[in-house]
């Protein structure tokens, strides 16, 4: 059963745009993991985010690809790592498609 929330809950989600402008390996990582740095534009700036998205994306596709992160929640250790923001994607078992725009956008637009 899914759990109803308010539309006041939801607005408490910032969802935002980014464009990735970094990704390496995460060695430390418990399971297959990158490490990205994520642009959300001025207002946001650079975040850093640890994505287990291994299986579909190489280094070089996720390079300049836009994605949909959430930018409020607090930081969270990962090994040696803090991740700043949680990047979307559709979890089917081990694979995970990331949530984009369909075209290209301002970084750090909110999603709504």
């Amino acid at each position: 059963m899914t759990t109803k929330i308010t539309w006041e809950d939801f607005e408490k989600i910032e969802m935002r745009v980014g464009t990735i402008i970094e990704v390496n390996d995460f060695p430390k990582a418990r399971k297959p993991a990158y490490q990205l740095t994520i642009d959300f534009g001025s207002e946001i700036g650079i975040r850093k985010s640890s994505a287990q998205i291994t299986t579909r994306y190489s280094k070089e596709v996720l390079l300049n690809r836009q994605v949909v992160a959430v930018v409020n929640f607090p930081e969270k250790q990962i090994a040696n790592f803090k991740s700043q923001c949680l990047v979307l994607g559709v979890v089917n078992g081990t694979d995970v498609i990331l949530l984009e725009p369909g075209a290209p956008v301002q970084n750090g637009l909110r999603i709504g």
